[in-house]
């Protein structure tokens, strides 16, 4: 009976141990984003960009949304989102969506050229601990032929302490309900990599961390 007691009382100090805040406000401000962004498109060929709507609590939501052009002698653009190139030069391409309570927009400044070129596909970030425990590490994202892989480096450090500790790509830095489960912290100091296949370097906006036994947040980190 002491033996369940012990346990008890440790789990319970790992928790609390976790908690910063007692509460945890899941609302985050609207967001439309552009998730294919090309460099350079080749004149006289098609594109097809594509946009991403997230909700309050950071959910994927299908709505209709508006394309245009801001030079369509250089580039049209349908209401699919489907852009035909017509001659050299430089326009912005635009996408808008509203309702009784949000007007959003996102641009994408692009270029038609002699060839099609992407655009950069690196972000990066920082790991900042939410909690009484270290955590904390610069890290980078990085995109090549549909595989997306996260680099850490080797200030990287994250207290072993931590009971159930996860990591997780979100569009909410405080809930994981639709989250993408990267895995199991299995690295605690030092440079380490994840490679995700078929994960896009725009689809995310955070890395967070999770006590994931408890459902508790004890870091993140924006992906700039």
């Amino acid at each position: 009976m002491k033996s369940y007691l012990i346990a008890f009382i440790l789990v319970s100090l790992s928790l609390f141990g976790c908690i910063k805040d007692d509460f945890i406000e899941d609302f985050v401000e609207p967001t439309l984003r552009i998730t294919t962004v090309p460099d350079t498109i080749l004149v006289n060929s098609e594109y097809q960009f594509e946009f991403m709507f997230l909700n309050n609590i950071g959910v994927e939501e299908e709505v209709n949304a508006v394309w245009s052009s801001s030079n369509t002698d250089i580039i049209e653009i349908d209401e699919s989102g489907l852009a035909l190139t017509k001659t050299i030069g430089i326009a912005d391409i635009k996408v808008m969506y509203s309702n009784n309570e949000i007007n959003l927009e996102e641009v994408a400044t692009v270029r038609v050229g002699m060839s099609t070129v992407e655009a950069i596909t690196e972000r990066d970030g920082r790991i900042k601990t939410t909690s009484s425990y270290t955590l904390e590490g610069d890290f980078k994202l990085s995109e090549n032929q549909g595989q997306l892989t996260i680099e850490f480096f080797e200030d990287y450090r994250a207290s072993t302490a931590l009971p159930g500790l996860y990591v997780y790509l979100s569009n909410n830095p405080n809930a994981i309900g639709n989250a993408l489960e990267i895995g199991a912290v299995e690295t605690f100091s030092g440079s380490h990599v994840y490679t995700l296949e078929n994960i896009g370097i725009n689809d995310y906006e955070y890395l967070v961390y999770f006590c994931k036994p408890f459902n508790v947040k004890v870091g993140d980190g924006t992906i700039n």
